[in-house]
């Protein structure tokens, strides 16, 4: 299952998707964690130094492979240039499975070891120097999309994305493609903001939405969580001495985590299997190709110079079972 973590910078996102992705490995439940914020702090909130972390290959240097390679043999798409970020798959196009080696990780992510098991680890890219004025920071998670609309995974697997900060995703399908999205907020005014612009944005796309109160110090911060998000306020998490320790660079052994915040993570675990029963794979598909065609009209058709409508296949629908990995 797709798990995007979202919210206002400074909300703590970062720190509570990396302890999700810690609280699954405990789990045993295979996991691709993709940070895919503008500003690359996942790789160290999971324990890499800062040489490390600067040293992961960036997924949008990486575009002419992965849209080569999920292309495969997919008449309807004439070649990887005419690929863009919301190209979905068709019959003939290759997949990604959680649990398979391909050249997208091969080139893309790199294993990481954690106290209770081994992850994937994937990264849009930070901004460079040669984007300055040029780029703008959807072009740089194209990559990331268009991986995700290629993805295939069952109720056991988990890909777990960090998201960009505020609301930002909206400017393409992305926010579309998770089974669960939490949003990580503080009990503040600007801290609740960013659930309202989701909340709003997503309402007509059947997204599952869920609030992680963050920094909750007592019961004046839960009331106001309550008064402000209601039914979607899922869990709270409040200090925690291992984060602080992990901040500092010296993180206790992961069962060492406070008992409460580890019940926590186990609700956002439950809360995000619930929401994969309801996945309507049509509705997922249909999703996909709205964005596609809005992309093409708006921008795509004339970049490309071809009619990326054409790239729709209309008999196509991914599935469950095509998550199992296939012979090669």
């Amino acid at each position: 299952m797709k798990i995007a973590f979202v919210g206002k910078g400074g909300s703590g996102k970062t720190t509570l998707s990396s302890l999700f992705i810690r609280h699954l490995t405990a789990n045993e439940a295979p996991v691709i964690a993709v940070d895919a914020d503008i500003n690359q702090h996942l790789g160290a909130a999971l324990g890499l130094d800062e040489a490390q972390a600067a040293a992961l290959p960036a997924m949008g240097a990486h575009l002419p492979l992965i849209k080569d390679y999920l292309r495969g043999n997919n008449p309807r798409i004439a070649s990887a240039e005419a690929m863009i970020k919301t190209t979905p798959p068709g019959e003939g196009s290759r997949l990604l499975r959680v649990r398979e080696d391909n050249p997208v990780y091969e080139a893309c992510a790199r294993p990481l070891q954690l106290d209770d098991g081994e992850i994937r680890l994937m990264a849009t890219g930070p901004f460079t120097e040669s984007d300055l004025g040029v780029a703008c920071y959807h072009s740089k998670v194209g990559a990331v999309e268009l991986c995700l609309n290629h993805l295939v995974d069952g109720p056991d697997e988990y890909v777990v994305v960090d998201m960009t900060a505020g609301s930002d995703s909206f400017a393409s399908g992305m926010f579309t493609r998770f089974d669960m999205t939490f949003l990580v907020a503080e009990p503040t005014c600007k801290g609740v903001s960013v659930y309202r612009q989701y909340k709003e944005y997503a309402r007509d796309f059947g997204v599952s939405l869920k609030v992680v109160g963050n920094k909750v110090q007592g019961q004046d911060d839960l009331d106001f969580l309550r008064e402000e998000v209601g039914d979607d306020l899922l869990v709270t998490v409040g200090h925690s001495d291992w984060v602080r320790r992990m901040e500092k660079g010296r993180p206790s052994r992961f069962e060492l985590l406070e008992a409460d915040n580890r019940c926590a993570l186990q609700t956002l675990q439950d809360a995000a299997e619930d929401s994969y029963e309801r996945r309507d794979w049509e509705r997922y598909m249909q999703q996909m190709v709205h964005f596609h065609l809005r992309n093409a009209e708006s921008w795509g058709n004339a970049k490309t110079g071809v009619d990326l409508a054409a790239q729709v296949d209309p008999a196509f629908v991914l599935s469950e079972e095509l998550a199992v990995p296939q012979p090669s």
